[in-house]
């Protein structure tokens, strides 16, 4: 009996019998409505004069009729459709179900009239000034100040000698021609990121083993000296962010339907740094260096 009660709880539903056998199953037994669930127990069959003994006998007596061919198991014995706690109607998104709070809709939304600011004031009229203390020394005037951005740095990006002698020897840059800052860019030897220029390191020098000719931003000591023993030749050019542009992105301006701008002049403090103005668009060709330039080249 205790197995017959434990399946036919307050969860199954009125639409779990069979339709055939919904009047054999009248109350006392089953009592349910359309607001309430059924009500099957031990009470209602003890007060319809059935003992615990006789139960499981009676209702096999009066659940004789046609079975529910689709279930099977116990409630298949009893002619009740099989119920599952989880049905796919009750599936659901995890949504959230509290709605977002509409203020100065009424008073009767609790959020009405002042909407929660209180009576006047500041913080009622409007939100206040960032970094507004009431009055007092703010936090950012009582830290001290630490450092300071120099308007005049450059960032070069590096590229080593060892890194041209290896794509070079990958037949990626023809060492006959002249490596140009554009060379070096879409050959992979520098990223895409050219700020202020390039700069040409010495890391790798012994590698260079040919005359190369390069036109780079900056040059270090090291480099210099190794290129020229060599029998190549470094010139450092001078270019502004447009000019970058034209020498890198030459076809931005013709899609614009633009011309290649003019190379623009170092400024005073650049101009002891550099060789000579870049040219546009990029050059195939090395300038070689005059007698008085020779001259003026620091040691």
């Amino acid at each position: 009996m205790a197995a017959v009660t434990r399946l036919l709880t307050r969860r199954c539903l009125s639409s779990a019998i069979a339709p055939e056998l919904r009047p054999q199953l009248s109350p006392p037994y089953i009592t349910s409505s359309f607001h309430t669930k059924p009500n099957f127990s031990l009470k209602t069959l003890a007060s319809s004069g059935i003992s615990d003994g006789s139960c499981a006998s009676h209702l096999c007596n009066l659940l004789s009729g046609p079975l529910v061919s689709t279930t099977c198991g116990p409630l298949n014995q009893l002619g009740l459709r099989s119920y599952s706690l989880l049905s796919l109607n009750d599936l659901r998104d995890r949504v959230p179900r509290k709605q977002k709070t509409r203020k100065g809709r009424g008073i009767g939304s609790g959020k009405g009239k002042t909407a929660g600011r209180g009576h006047k004031g500041q913080k009622a009229r409007g939100s206040g000034k960032l970094g507004f203390e009431g009055g007092q020394t703010p936090l950012r005037r009582r830290l001290p100040k630490r450092g300071f951005k120099n308007p005049f740095s450059l960032t070069f990006q590096p590229v080593g000698l060892g890194k041209i002698a290896y794509l070079i020897n990958k037949g990626k840059i023809d060492s006959s021609e002249l490596i140009t800052m554009k060379t070096l860019k879409d050959t992979g030897a520098i990223g895409k990121q050219i700020k202020d220029g390039v700069r040409l390191m010495a890391r790798g020098a012994e590698k260079i083993k040919w005359p190369i000719h390069l036109e780079v931003s900056r040059v270090t000591v090291r480099a210099k000296e190794a290129v020229e023993a060599a029998g190549g030749s470094v010139r450092r050019v001078y270019y502004n962010k447009l000019g970058f542009r034209a020498l890198l992105t030459p076809e931005w301006f013709e899609k614009k339907g633009r011309l290649l701008p003019r190379a623009a002049r170092p400024p005073p403090k650049q101009r002891d740094k550099v060789d000579s103005i870049g040219r546009l668009p990029a050059p195939t060709k090395p300038i070689p260096f005059s007698a008085e330039e020779k001259e003026a080249l620091p040691c």
